[in-house]
């Protein structure tokens, strides 16, 4: 009876706006929190630390890198403004895998995560030339913590 009641009177009901309505300064907070945030599309910043002395084994990786990719990749694979870092999760192995690399320096890739524009292909570099460079940027990785 007292359910009843209070359906048929509203002035008995509680003051204030609906439940749905409360929570509309939280989801805007959220909202907010959202889009002020850094977001995965964005390079992280090149002000990081220097990775530890490269070991023997990614040196030869290391001055191939140097050599070929580190015009647009930038020192330490973080990146330049010709060029995405590898040095991120969207080049994590699980979602980049090391044949992928291999195919974009044979192919070339057309820009899908940033707008750098397109890579071209990199012909001069062997398949065994990019494993060494592919086991550097690993390592750079892993010492970033992307695994």
């Amino acid at each position: 009876m007292f359910k009843r009641l209070l359906d048929l009177s509203p002035h008995l009901r509680p003051a204030g706006p609906a439940p749905a309505i409360r929570r509309l300064p939280l989801l805007g907070a959220a909202v907010a929190l959202l889009a002020c945030s850094p977001s995965d599309d964005e390079p992280p910043p090149a002000a990081m630390s220097p990775p530890p002395a490269t070991p023997a084994e990614h040196r030869a990786g290391e001055q191939l890198f140097a050599a070929n990719c580190i015009a647009c990749h930038g020192q330490w694979a973080r990146g330049t403004a010709q060029g995405p870092p590898l040095v991120h999760v969207f080049y994590e192995p699980a979602h980049h895998g090391d044949a992928a690399f291999h195919l974009a320096a044979r192919n070339g890739v057309v820009a899908h995560h940033w707008n750098f524009g397109d890579m071209p292909a990199q012909p001069q570099l062997t398949a065994e030339q990019m494993t060494a460079i592919i086991g550097y940027v690993r390592w750079l990785q892993r010492a970033a913590g992307i695994q």
